[in-house]
């Protein structure tokens, strides 16, 4: 198995088209990430209910900061993950368009 060498990583927030389901994530190479959940093939959650649409990320120098973040944003309310989203993305619009 490959071994690569990543200088950040990232937490994200993915909802579907209705925006009704909020999704948070980490990772290392968020291209790769982006492209399994918009082909769904990520079992669980995501794929079930066709969460695929970036509205938010965060770079952070390592995964365990990333993690550490991610795990904070899941303890936050509908309301404040909402207000998060919204304070960089206040239309909701699919961030992944430009990434992938």
């Amino acid at each position: 198995m490959e071994t690569r060498n990543f200088q950040i990583a990232y937490v994200y927030m993915l909802t579907n088209y209705w925006g009704n389901v909020l999704y948070i994530g980490s990772t290392e190479d968020l291209k790769t990430r982006l492209y399994q959940h918009k082909k769904r093939l990520i079992p669980g959650f995501t794929e079930k209910y066709n969460v695929d649409k970036l509205v938010y990320f965060e770079k952070h120098p390592n995964l365990a900061s990333a993690e550490l973040r991610e795990k904070q944003l899941k303890g936050k309310s509908r309301a404040k993950k909402n207000s998060v989203v919204e304070a960089t993305n206040p239309k909701w619009n699919d961030l992944s368009l430009n990434l992938i």
